[in-house]
């Protein structure tokens, strides 16, 4: 993967109500579908269902879902951050696995209750934007041809040939950049409040990248807060 991946925030986002961090890895193994959790992430299962919200800090879910709420989107029902949904997923006995990549997402979303994208960074590029979703907007999130309205949503885009091209946001990704069989770089982001201090978001993204590391078999992996002041 080069050059190395990079996420800004658009300035029309200017106060920005995310504290986002980037993580990436390269070389990984092929990412085949996972038979079973693998047992960092059926930890964290075992958790969540155990305490349900209580595994995260307090007001996390309020807080998330405030840095999602702007003009027409409401981060309720189907439109709740996609660390709800993994939440409740754990709950009722029912968490997927997916496949290394996307399992690392879900045990990092779970345990800390910030949504997470993650994308084959042949496919997304390794320019990311991070900007609200514009009116008539959307993109197909699953292979059923489901489509997910963008407008007023934070919304990821990666910069292919010139143009920006919507991939991922803290409800559904597109299944466009999802991860498949072929993927041998990743980049992903987690969404945080922009109450969330440096301190704790880091410690997030560093075990969302040590993760990508010793379970994809990353050749290298890192990670880094935007927006954050050196």
């Amino acid at each position: 993967m080069s050059p190395k991946p990079s996420l800004e925030i658009d300035p029309s986002l200017s106060p920005c109500p995310a504290r986002p961090a980037l993580i990436w890895a390269t070389g990984i193994s092929p990412p085949l579908q996972s038979e079973a959790l693998p047992g960092f992430l059926a930890s964290e299962v075992e958790r969540a269902a155990a305490q349900g919200e209580a595994l995260w800090a307090e007001g996390m879910r309020a807080r998330v879902r405030d840095m999602l709420r702007h003009g027409r989107y409401k981060p309720a029902g189907r439109g709740r951050p996609a660390s709800e949904f993994l939440l409740r997923a754990a709950e009722q006995g029912q968490f997927p696995a997916v496949n290394p990549p996307v399992d690392v997402n879900n045990a990092v979303s779970l345990a800390s209750g910030l949504p997470g994208s993650i994308f084959d960074a042949a496919l997304s590029g390794t320019e990311l934007l991070l900007r609200r979703g514009r009116p008539g907007e959307r993109y197909v999130f699953n292979p059923s041809g489901q489509v997910i309205e963008l407008q007023d949503l934070l919304l990821v885009c990666g910069r292919r040939e010139g143009d920006w091209l919507p991939c991922g946001n803290p409800v559904k990704d597109s299944a466009a950049t999802k991860i498949h069989p072929g993927t041998r770089d990743v980049v992903a982001v987690l969404y945080a409040p922009a109450s969330e201090t440096e301190e704790e978001l880091s410690r997030w993204a560093r075990r969302f990248a040590d993760l990508l590391a010793s379970h994809c078999h990353a050749r290298e992996s890192g990670f880094e807060l935007v927006g954050v002041d050196p």
